[in-house]
């Protein structure tokens, strides 16, 4: 009696340990991916400034300094962000700036980390645009970048998509510092202008 009860002892312990074990594995094989997002972003041309476009990579963006002074940028790049939220170091890309201090002062930025990113979900299906980028689902949002500059200069830099179908409350454009200096008055996009959009494709 006391042999058999030891045995339904072991065999109940050695079968937790086991579905424990299983569901450690199946977790652990899921974490690295975890609903990670894939994302490429790219401050637009929309050819004509409206839609169908196309939609291209290549485009600029402006935005503004409270002492009046001008940055445009350009850009393309992708980052990894994670399920968990929060940062990375999986990015790439960069573009080119150009400011109206100093005489005109430009060079080229690098993108070297993701400070957040807030998916504001897939973009409408019309108006219809002929998407040339096409890397994945067209998704409304806001990207946090650190970027530094060509002149030994640091900064953050803010994507804000608010295509088809966003949320209120999301900037179309972009928005930077550089060292000090804050560029947070976003030249937003006009109707019929190739200007001042951004977009994000998610994969």
């Amino acid at each position: 009696m006391r042999i058999g009860k030891q045995w339904h002892l072991r065999l109940g312990l050695m079968l937790t340990l086991a579905t424990g074990l299983v569901l450690f594995v199946t977790w652990s094989s899921a974490a690295p991916d975890g609903g990670a997002q894939h994302v490429r972003w790219d401050i637009q041309s929309l050819t004509g400034g409206a839609a169908p476009g196309p939609i291209n990579p290549g485009g600029h963006a402006s935005a503004s300094a409270p002492d009046g002074d001008t940055i445009t940028l350009t850009g393309s790049g992708t980052f990894v962000a994670p399920a968990s939220g929060g940062g990375s170091g999986a990015v790439t890309g960069g573009g080119t700036w150009s400011a109206t201090a100093n005489g005109g002062a430009s060079g080229s930025y690098t993108v070297t980390r993701l400070v957040s990113w807030e998916s504001a979900g897939p973009q409408a299906a019309t108006p219809t645009f002929i998407d040339n980028i096409d890397e994945g689902t067209r998704t409304n949002g806001v990207a946090v970048l650190r970027i530094a500059f060509s002149d030994g200069t640091e900064g953050v830099l803010t994507i804000g998509c608010h295509g088809p179908g966003a949320p209120p409350g999301i900037i179309e454009g972009i928005a930077t510092t550089k060292k000090y200096k804050t560029y947070y008055t976003v030249e937003e996009p006009a109707a019929g202008v190739d200007a001042n959009r951004t977009l994000f494709h998610v994969r």
